[in-house]
Order: structure tokens, then C-alpha cells, then sequence
């Protein structure tokens, strides 16, 4: 499924193309992944709409990836023919331990070709073992909503018994909200969400509470971890934080419809009292692998609702609209077939 030009989705809802394209062959120390399953994340949009935009078009999407190494280049000796892999955000960096925040840094999908299709190339250093207790549609938001998720909730800085609130409750917060309530048991999770349903799903996932957007809540957060594209849940954020609380903004772009509220901040009602606030870059590939080995271990149960490849604009539609429950994945390996999503 290729994107050929940037465009806001309501003007052309129809943006990836189905083509054929040849089979890649893995260059040095590259390994050839097929494909099993995508997974269909919000920054998707952002490449789309020309927030984040792609080095070049056409270009495949795709950073939550899953599927089996079918080659190897020459000089790649970490993986076998059949070895299940995944592959995140990050397909390319300098391998150091900000390697997330350099300027060699080059995203899956955007800088270049990703999983909404059969085959895909990545350096073997940057495809990761994937546990055997997660199947194919379970693993894949672990690449991205999972570990990038995981990067925010480690720069939330909370001890175990301090209060955490997620705002917005899609693929990254309901993963989340699984590993705090894991790692900090003795922590109450506030989950701030527009939609009926996805309030009503995070109660249901284990949140203490769960309330609109700009809602008080029982107490005041030590930290906020905020996965939403829109600037709205910022403010709110900021304004319900207790003195010296932190702010993560998990997203790699911000929409421009509300923008505009941010002209309205408060000093002393939204950053005084010492309150931080800091952003989520990206991902490390070392990230990806300590997560991995967290979600195994608790174990996580992602919620997963998938489509066939063909339908990858739809699951877009889905994601902008934004009320899906849990996290959506395509089934590349079904590529061909016309099978409602399930």
C-alpha cells in the first residue's frame, strides 16, 4: 500500500495506493523481513498530512512491524531464515544511547519503506526477537504504542504510590496503563478521554477512575502522560497537575485544529509551581528490547482489532476517528484476500 503525495485525509480519504512492487534483496548486513502483520498508528497520519512528512515519495508506511526473516545480506549473522522479527519507529541511528535524538536518526516508514507491505528491508541491528508468548496481532502495537509508550512512562519519573493519569486511551495508553499498574501497584491510574466508550474501556483495563478531558480528578497527578494529537488535553493536563508534577507529551506531531488554545495558557494556573513538561523523541532501539522483555513478563494483553492490508485506508479513517478500542493491525500476510476485519 503506497502513498504517493501528501494531502489532509478529509481531502483525499483514499491516500495508499495497492501496487506491486519487485521483491527487495537485503544489502549488506540488512536482513529481508516477510511480513506477517502492521500495525496502524496515528503517526501514520502525520506522514500523510505532511506534519512529519516522508524523504521521499512514493514510500511504504508502516512502523509497527512483525514478520520472519525470509534473507539475509551478506555480513548479516544475527538472525536465520524463519526467525520471527519485529521492527519499531527507529530503522536507522548512530546505535548510541541517544541515538533517538541524533541527526543520523531515520524512521521506519517515513525515511524509509515500512511494513504495509509483503516485504521490507531493515539493518539486523534494528529488528528485534520477538517473545513467543505474544502472536503475530498481539506483538505488533508493542513496536511502536508499546515501547514508545514505555520511553514516556520512564520519563514520567513516578514512584510506586504516586498517581499517574494517561489522556487519551488508544493503542499507546491502554498499553500503559498495563505496565504502570505492573511496575507501580500501589499507584492509582486517572485515565482523561473524550469518548463514552474508551472511558468505559479504560475502567475496564484496571484505571482507578476515568473522566473527560478537562474533568477534576480525585486527586491531583504526580505525572501525566498525554497520547493525544490535540493541544486541548495540554492545557487540561498542565491545570490538574499537583506542584512540581511532569507533563509527557507522547506524540511525534501535534495537529493544527486547536492549536490556537494554546494562546490562552495561564502561567500561574498551568506552569507555575514548578511543574515540567517534557516530550517523548522517538525511540531507541534499546527501548524496544527492554520492553519487549517487560510485556513478556507481565504478560501484557493487547486489545487488537485487525483489517487486511487491502483496507489500510479504512483502518486509517478508524484511527482518525479515534474511537477505536485497544489498537488496530494489519494482516499483510493475507494480502489478496477480502475478508471483513475481525
Amino acid at each position: 500500500m503506497e502513498l504517493r503525495r501528501t494531502a489532509p485525509l478529509d481531502e483525499e480519504p483514499e491516500p495508499l495506493v495497492l501496487v506491486e512492487r519487485p521483491r527487495p534483496a537485503p544489502g549488506h548486513g540488512e536482513v529481508l523481513i516477510r511480513v506477517s502483520t502492521c500495525g496502524v498508528c496515528h503517526t501514520e497520519l502525520d506522514e500523510i498530512e505532511g506534519r512529519t512528512p516522508p524523504a521521499r515519495l512514493p514510500i511504504v508506511l508502516g512502523h509497527e512491524v512483525i514478520g520472519y526473516v525470509a534473507e539475509t545480506g551478506p555480513g548479516a549473522s544475527r538472525f536465520r531464515a524463519g526467525d520471527r522479527v519485529g521492527v519499531g519507529w527507529i530503522h536507522h541511528s548512530s546505535g548510541g544511547e541517544l541515538e533517538n535524538l541524533s541527526e543520523s536518526f531515520r524512521a521506519t516508514g517515513r525515511d524509509a519503506d515500512g511494513g504495509y507491505a509483503e516485504y521490507m528491508l531493515v539493518g539486523e541491528d534494528y529488528a528485534q526477537p520477538v517473545p513467543d508468548r505474544f502472536s503475530d496481532r498481539e506483538a505488533a502495537p508493542l513496536l511502536c504504542a508499546g515501547a514508545v509508550g514505555y520511553r514516556a512512562l520512564r520519563l514520567a519519573g513516578i514512584r510506586d504510590g504516586q498517581v499517574l493519569g494517561l489522556t487519551g486511551f488508544g493503542g499507546s495508553a491502554h498499553l500503559v496503563l498495563q505496565v504502570a499498574r505492573h511496575l507501580y501497584p500501589r499507584s492509582d491510574v486517572f485515565v482523561f478521554a473524550r469518548s463514552e466508550a474508551q472511558r468505559a474501556f479504560a475502567i475496564e483495563s484496571g484505571a482507578a477512575w476515568s473522566g473527560e478531558t478537562d474533568e477534576p480528578p480525585p486527586a491531583a497527578p504526580h505525572a501525566i502522560i498525554d497520547t493525544t494529537p490535540a493541544w486541548a488535553p495540554v492545557l487540561a493536563a498542565l491545570h490538574c497537575l499537583r506542584p512540581g508534577g511532569r507533563l509527557v507529551i507522547n506524540a511525534i506531531r501535534k495537529e493544527d485544529e486547536d492549536r490556537h488554545l494554546m494562546a490562552t495558557i495561564d502561567y500561574a494556573a498551568h506552569l507555575w509551581m514548578e511543574k515540567e513538561i517534557k516530550t517523548v523523541a522517538n525511540v531507541t532501539s534499546a527501548d524496544i528490547a527492554r520492553f519487549l522483555a517487560v510485556a513478556a513478563c507481565i504478560p501484557l494483553r493487547p486489545s487488537v482489532e485487525s483489517f487486511p492490508l487491502e483496507r489500510a485506508n479504512d483502518a486509517l479513517r478508524a484511527v482518525r476517528r479515534g474511537h477505536m478500542r485497544g489498537a488496530l493491525v494489519l494482516d499483510v500476510a493475507c494480502a489478496g484476500r477480502t475478508s471483513a476485519s475481525g
